[in-house]
């Protein structure tokens, strides 16, 4: 779950990136040169969150994952379904 939640801000970091590299482009001299070593970085910093995220998934550190199995954890402590009169009658 973390996994694809870490897809986020790696595609949000792809496009900054994108727009760095092509205002690069646009450049000349040592600025052209800081704006590609930056690019590079902002690409660095996407790839490390999908990494991260898939280390966290496979280690089961996730903790939105511990939080869905506590919730089914407590709905498997009810033997019964609440009947339907219940609710409605009260």
């Amino acid at each position: 779950m973390c996994f694809f939640f870490s897809l986020i801000p790696a595609t949000i970091c792809v496009v900054v990136g994108y727009f760095v590299l092509f205002s690069a482009t646009m450049t000349q001299g040592p600025v052209q040169t800081f704006g590609y070593i930056l690019a590079g970085w902002v690409f660095i910093i996407a790839v490390f969150f999908p990494v991260m995220g898939a280390y966290v998934s496979m280690a089961g550190l996730c903790p939105i994952e511990t939080m869905m199995k506590s919730m089914h954890s407590a709905q498997a402590g009810r033997s019964s379904p609440i009947p339907i009169g219940k609710i409605v009658n009260g």
